[in-house]
C-alpha cells in the first residue's frame, strides 16, 4: 500500500461523514485526480476485506462495512510494518534511530530500517544536517565509520523533545495511558519519550508539587512531565549528563526544589540522579517558573497588537461587534502564542477537523483567511491554522445563543481553547439543560471533586473510569448529541434526581457568580485606589539600577515583604527573554509574580534621565509601568491585571500615560475597568437566559 493510499484511508476511517475528493486532496496535498487513482488502486484490498467504497455525486466518498471489518481494516492501515513511510516520516524515523543508537550506524542499516535505497538515505541525511545543527549537534558521516549524532546529552534530549513535537501533540502522550499507538513511527516516539516511565514520573511530580509552595500551569506541567520522562529513560539507557555541582549563581530555593524533585524521582523510578542531572532539572524548573511567574497571559505586546488587528478586521468584514469579547481576545492570544512559534520553527500544523470546518464555516473561513494574511504579513499561515482561528471566532459569534441548563458539566478538550469554547456553545445550543460550569485540562480531570459537577464531557480519552465521563467530537456531531442525551436520561438518574430534589445546584452557582463579581470589583477598586505616578532619577548603571530603585520603593510602600532584589532579578530575567518596551514608544511594562509580593500593585515610574536599552536597534526608556502580584493569585485578580495589559493597545491610554498627570491616568484606568466589569457582569447573567440592560 502506498503512503498516499494509507493517508486517504486514514481520513475515511476517522471521518464520521462522507468526504469529497477535493477535501481529501486538500488534506493530503495532492490533486483530486490522484485521490481517485489511489482509491482505484486499493479497491481490490477493500473488496477482500468485505468493505465497499461508496462514491456518491454531491455527497462524497465513504467506506461501508460492519464494525468488525472496519476495525480489521483500521488495524491493517495503521499497524502494518510493510507500509512505506512518507518522506517526512522516513526522515523522522531516521533521526529516532540515530538519537537512540549508542554507536555509529551504517548507511546500509538505516536504509534497511526505513525500506529505501542507500542513496535515498544519504539525501535524507543532507536535509537533516541543518535541523540537528539548530540544537548544537553534529551529524558525523565517515566512510567505513557510519553515521553518528554527536553533542552534549542535554542538547540530545532537547532534540528528542522537539522531534516529538513535530509528530505528536502532547495530549497524545500524556492521556493515552493504556494503549500503544498503531503507527510504527509513533510507537518509536512513545518509547523515546519514556512513555513506560511516565506514570511513575507523574506520581513523583504530583508528590513534589503538593509540598511545593505553588503550582505549575497546565502547559508547564505537561512539558516538564514529558521532559522528565525522556530524562529517566535516557538515564536507564546509560545516557547521563556529566557530573556537576551546585551552580554558584543558582538561587538556593530553586536548587533545593530541584534536589527534592530528584529525590522523589529516584525513589519512584529507582533511577539514581547525580548532581549533573539535578542541575539539569533545576534549569528545567527555572524555565517553567519564569513562564508561570508572568502576571499577564498577553505579555507579548507585539502579538497582542496583531490579535487586536485580526479581531478588528474580522469585525469589520462581518459587521459584528467582537472587540469587547474578552474571551475571544484571550483565547486567540493563548492559541497564537504557541502556534506562531511552531510556524516560525517550520513545524507542521495538523488540524484533523479542517475539512468539516471548511464545510460548516465556509464564509467565515474566507474572512479569517483574509484577516490573518493582513495581521500576520510576512508569515505564511497554513489553512490548518486558519481552521483553528475560525473555531475561536465561531465560538464568539454563537456565544449569545446560550440558554438555561440543568445539568452541571465540566469540559475537557485539548484540541485548543477555541475548540473547547465552540463545543461549549454547540452544547448550549443543542442541549440547553447542560450547564458548563468549568473547562479543565486532562490532568485536572481526575482531581476535580465529584460533588462540584454532574458530568464530564471530553473530546479525548481520559485516564479515569470510563463510567465517569462521555467522549464526544469537538464539533458535536448529531450522533454525539444523541449519545449525550441518552447518557443524561439513562446513565445518571440519581444525579439528576438529587439536583432536582435539593434545588441547590442552580442557587449555589448563582451565589458563586455573585461572589466572583464582588471579588472582581474589589480588585478593580484596590488597583485604582493605590495607583501612583512616581519620579525616579536616571542611573548610570542602566536598567538594573532603575528597577532596583522601583522595587525598593514598592518595598517601602508595603507591596513587598522584603526581597526587593529578588523581585528586581525576576524583572531583569524576563526582559532578557524579550523586550517589554511597547512598540513605537519610550514606555515599557515590567511585571512579575513572586512570593515576596504581598498584594497586587500598579505604579507608573517616570525617569528624570532616560535609560538607553540594549535592544537592536537601541531604544530609550523614559517611563515604565510596574505591575506586581503575589505568586498565588486568584482568577479574578488575574483577569483584572490582564485587562490592564490590554489597555496598552489603546492609543488614548498610551498618550495619557506618556503625557497625562496621575489623576487623568487614574480616571482613564477606571473608565476601562468599568467597561470590563460591565461586560463580565452581562456575561454572567446572559448565560442564564436573562439579560441586564445597559
Amino acid at each position: 500500500m502506498s503512503s498516499r493510499a494509507r493517508q486517504i484511508l486514514e481520513l475515511l476511517l476517522q471521518s464520521e461523514r462522507a468526504l469529497t475528493a477535493a477535501e481529501i486532496a486538500t488534506a493530503i496535498g495532492v490533486s483530486s485526480r490522484t485521490v481517485h487513482r489511489e482509491l482505484d488502486a486499493v479497491s481490490e484490498l477493500l473488496e477482500a476485506q468485505e468493505i465497499r467504497l461508496i462514491k456518491k455525486s454531491g455527497t462524497g466518498i465513504r467506506l461501508e462495512g460492519t464494525d468488525v471489518k472496519l476495525e480489521e481494516l483500521r488495524g491493517k492501515v495503521f499497524v502494518s510494518e510493510d507500509i512505506e513511510f512518507t518522506p517526512d516520516e522516513r526522515q523522522l524515523y531516521t533521526l529516532c534511530l540515530l538519537l537512540e543508537s549508542e554507536e555509529p550506524v551504517k548507511l546500509f542499516t538505516l536504509a534497511i530500517n526505513v525500506k529505501v535505497t542507500v542513496p535515498t538515505v544519504a539525501g535524507d541525511l543532507d536535509e537533516l544536517a541543518g535541523w540537528v545543527r539548530r540544537f548544537g549537534l553534529s551529524l558525523i558521516r565517515k566512510r567505513g565509520y557510519g553515521v553518528e549524532l554527536s553533542g552534549p546529552e542535554e542538547r540530545l534530549r532537547e532534540a528528542i523533545r522537539q522531534l516529538i513535537k513535530l509528530r505528536l501533540d502532547d495530549d497524545q502522550l500524556t492521556v493515552s495511558r493504556f494503549e500503544q499507538p498503531l503507527h510504527r513511527l509513533d510507537r518509536k516516539l512513545f518509547e523515546m519519550a519514556g512513555k513506560a516511565e511516565m506514570a511513575d514520573v507523574e506520581t513523583a511530580l504530583w508528590t513534589w508539587e503538593e509540598h511545593w509552595a505553588g503550582r505549575l500551569s497546565e502547559q508547564s506541567y505537561t512539558d516538564l512531565l514529558i521532559r522528565l520522562s525522556i530524562a529517566v529513560r535516557r538515564i536507564k539507557s546509560g545516557k547521563r549528563i556529566g557530573e556537576g555541582t551546585e551552580p554558584e549563581d543558582a538561587p538556593s530555593a530553586q536548587w533545593d526544589a530541584a534536589l527534592r524533585l530528584t529525590e522523589q524521582l529516584s525513589e519512584r523510578t529507582g533511577v539514581p540522579f547525580n548532581p549533573g542531572e539535578a542541575g539539569y532539572i533545576m534549569r528545567l524548573l527555572e524555565k517553567r517558573l519564569l513562564e508561570d511567574e508572568a502576571i499577564l497571559p498577553s505579555d507579548d505586546l507585539a502579538l497582542a497588537e496583531a490579535v487586536r488587528s485580526l479581531i478588528g478586521q474580522v469585525e469589520q468584514a462581518l459587521g459584528t461587534e467582537l472587540g469587547e469579547d474578552r474571551s475571544l481576545r484571550d483565547g486567540l492570544f493563548s492559541h497564537l502564542k504557541i502556534s506562531l512559534q511552531r510556524l516560525r520553527d517550520n513545524q507542521r500544523i495538523r488540524n484533523p477537523l479542517l475539512a468539516q470546518i471548511r464545510k460548516d464555516y465556509g464564509s467565515l473561513f474566507r474572512v479569517v483567511r483574509d484577516a490573518a494574511d493582513s495581521a500576520f504579513a510576512g508569515l505564511q499561515v497554513p489553512d490548518e491554522e486558519i481552521g483553528f482561528l475560525v473555531m475561536h471566532f465561531g465560538a464568539s459569534l454563537e456565544r449569545m445563543k446560550q440558554q438555561i441548563r440543568h445539568v452541571r458539566a465540566i469540559l475537557v478538550c485539548t484540541s485548543g481553547i477555541g475548540s473547547s469554547k465552540l463545543l461549549q456553545i454547540r452544547l448550549q445550543k443543542e442541549m440547553p439543560q447542560v450547564e458548563i460550569v468549568d473547562r479543565a485540562s486532562w490532568y485536572e480531570a481526575s482531581r476535580i471533586p465529584k460533588d462540584s459537577y454532574d458530568l464530564i464531557i471530553s473530546t479525548i480519552d481520559l485516564p479515569i473510569d470510563p463510567a465517569q465521563y462521555i467522549k464526544v467530537s469537538p464539533l458535536l456531531m448529531p450522533a454525539d448529541t444523541e449519545r449525550l442525551r441518552s447518557f443524561i436520561r439513562d446513565g445518571m438518574p440519581s444525579r439528576r434526581q438529587r439536583l432536582r430534589a435539593d434545588g441547590k445546584g442552580e442557587g449555589t452557582n448563582e451565589y458563586n457568580k455573585l461572589l466572583s463579581l464582588k471579588v472582581s470589583l474589589n480588585e478593580i477598586l484596590r488597583i485604582a485606589e493605590q495607583f501612583k505616578v512616581v519620579k525616579l532619577r536616571g542611573e548610570a548603571d542602566g536598567l538594573p539600577a532603575v528597577l532596583g530603585q522601583a522595587c525598593r520603593h514598592e518595598e517601602e510602600a508595603g507591596v513587598l515583604d522584603g526581597g526587593f532584589l529578588l523581585v528586581r532579578d525576576l524583572l531583569i530575567e524576563r526582559e532578557r527573554h524579550g523586550s517589554q518596551i511597547i512598540p513605537d514608544t519610550d514606555l515599557a511594562l515590567f511585571h512579575t509574580r513572586s512570593e515576596n509580593v504581598v498584594r497586587p500593585s500598579l505604579t507608573l515610574y517616570r525617569l528624570e534621565t532616560p535609560v538607553v536599552m540594549g535592544t537592536d536597534p537601541p531604544t530609550r526608556l523614559s517611563q515604565f509601568l510596574l505591575m506586581l502580584a503575589p505568586r498565588k493569585l486568584g482568577k479574578e485578580a488575574l483577569e483584572v491585571l490582564s485587562e490592564i495589559s490590554a489597555m496598552l493597545l489603546d492609543p488614548k491610554m498610551i498618550d495619557t500615560l506618556e503625557n497625562g498627570d496621575e489623576k487623568a491616568i487614574q480616571n482613564l484606568l477606571i473608565h476601562h475597568l468599568k467597561i470590563f466589569f460591565r461586560t463580565k457582569m452581562e456575561s454572567e447573567w446572559t448565560t442564564n437566559g436573562n439579560s441586564i440592560q445597559r
